[in-house]
């Protein structure tokens, strides 16, 4: 197949389509095309919105949610039920969620290379739309099980999202704004984080007579998504190389660029595949056993993990700050303000102003992880590994990443009953711990290609790098 059959005068010269406009210096201007704002917003506010709301939309209604628990358990065998099995079956009802993202994860290739990005983004909803259901009659059917399964749903959907959504952000994007489009997944996590901090104030939804509403919300973002992916063309790179029909990538390159002549961007296509056929990729065994990528492996690891682990289930200022001070300081604020939190939450019956001081302070470690550590752990894993070695990369961090949060589900039930208010300390030590670390560790890999990147770990390694081969075209 030769990319220059593309290059055909009608397509060229069509002036149906308007053209990139240049300016001065040869350098091509960074048009965000409509179709590719609603394609960013459309998805994101279907896919990774909903994973950022589910992560903190369980804290706000905890204690109706384990009274409905109780007066379930009470109908059902005749007394109440015990203290410890109902911590138990709390932790369950928030970890699950990550094993939903584990068994979603593991789903996405199979299904991504049958269906489709977008099919699959289309399909994935049913996941959301189900759990939302289940969630808000939960209370109504007198069923624990219906809210624990809506949960573990909703994992899938994550898992699902998270991984699909940004794959087809960056094959409908021109390469000048993919790291922008990238971005847009992470700050509608961050966007999603707090609007279920927000809906759970007892003012709004986080209330005996409405928390299940709190999950019916779900709803809204899937259906958006569903009823308006199926007017967005399919992944050209998608059609070009899974369904060879060339035809229809040319037409999906033309509306997403907004743009008749596309020649250069199938070109690039085809160049990028025919490098990936001559590459042979990484197991994660293989990786995992690389001595020259030993520290990267470590570092994305640890991000990952201090990602979950920092107590909060990122931002348009990375490419100009970069990638190390914002996690390093993004991690220190967190830090400070989950000390902040403690002091607040053990004063606040001293004052009336005490409790909204927690609030703040809440908002303001919303604000810290969206500042650095809510995007940039995904960042890394892309720059940190060569193209051969990157699936297995995203493997590993990906595993790390829902381990990380079903253990803080699991877990910190458990560790509030035993510390009560002191249990924020936990998270603040983990802050800290990742923060040092990445000081000592982490170079900054702004404006850096991989291969300096490679030599900066090279020293820690104890090993050069090799260099990646490839086979001309």
């Amino acid at each position: 197949m030769d990319y220059r059959e593309f290059s055909v005068p009608s397509l060229t010269h069509d002036t149906s389509y308007p053209r990139r406009s240049e300016v001065p210096g040869g350098r091509r201007r960074k048009d965000w095309s409509c179709l590719l704002v609603v394609a960013s917003l459309v998805g994101a506010f279907g896919s990774s919105f909903l994973y950022g709301y589910n992560l903190s939309v369980v804290n706000a209604p905890t204690q109706y949610i384990k009274a409905f628990y109780n007066d379930t358990w009470e109908k059902r065998h005749g007394h109440p039920i015990d203290p410890d099995t109902l911590t138990l079956l709390w932790s369950v009802t928030v970890s699950i969620f990550a094993i939903g993202g584990l068994v979603g994860t593991i789903m996405v290739k199979m299904v991504a290379n049958v269906l489709g990005r977008k099919s699959t983004l289309l399909v994935n909803n049913g996941f959301a739309i189900s759990a939302a259901l289940l969630m808000a009659f939960s209370l109504q059917a007198e069923s624990l099980e219906m809210l624990i399964m809506g949960r573990f749903l909703m994992g899938v959907d994550g898992g699902i999202a998270l991984s699909v959504l940004p794959m087809y952000l960056n094959e409908i994007s021109p390469k000048e704004i993919r790291g922008s489009m990238g971005q847009v997944t992470a700050i509608f996590i961050c966007i999603g984080v707090f609007s279920g901090q927000l809906l759970g104030l007892p003012e709004l939804l986080g209330k005996e007579s409405t928390w299940p509403y709190l999950f019916g919300v779900i709803i809204f973002p899937a259906v958006v998504q569903l009823v308006s992916l199926p007017f967005l063309p399919e992944s050209p790179h998608y059609l070009l190389f899974e369904k060879q029909d060339e035809a229809g990538a040319v037409k999906a390159f033309q509306k997403f660029l907004g743009k008749a002549d596309v020649a250069r961007e199938v070109e690039e296509a085809l160049a990028e595949s025919h490098v990936q056929k001559n590459l042979h990729l990484v197991s994660t065994l293989e990786l995992l056993r690389d001595p020259f990528v030993r520290w990267q492996l470590i570092t994305v690891i640890i991000t990952m993990a201090c990602y979950q682990l920092c107590g909060l289930n990122a931002g348009l200022v990375i490419e100009r700050l970069g990638r190390r001070p914002l996690l390093i300081g993004g991690f220190l604020l967190m830090a400070l303000f989950f000390g902040t939190l403690t002091v607040t939450l053990s004063l606040q019956d001293r004052a009336p102003w005490v409790p909204y001081l927690s609030i703040v302070c809440i908002l303001a470690i919303i604000a810290s992880f969206c500042s650095g550590p809510g995007g940039i752990p995904f960042i890394l894993t892309g720059e940190f590994f060569q193209q051969s070695q990157r699936p297995a990369a995203f493997m590993i961090a990906g595993t790390v990443n829902w381990l990380s949060n079903f253990a803080v589900g699991l877990l910190f039930p458990f560790i509030q009953k035993s510390l009560d208010s002191y249990c924020f300390l936990v998270f603040a030590s983990i802050c800290i711990i990742g923060a040092v670390y990445f000081y000592f560790v982490l170079p900054e890999t702004k404006n850096r290609t991989h291969a300096e990147i490679s030599q900066a770990f090279a020293k820690r390694n104890k090993a050069q790098p090799p260099k990646e081969k490839s086979t001309p075209l």
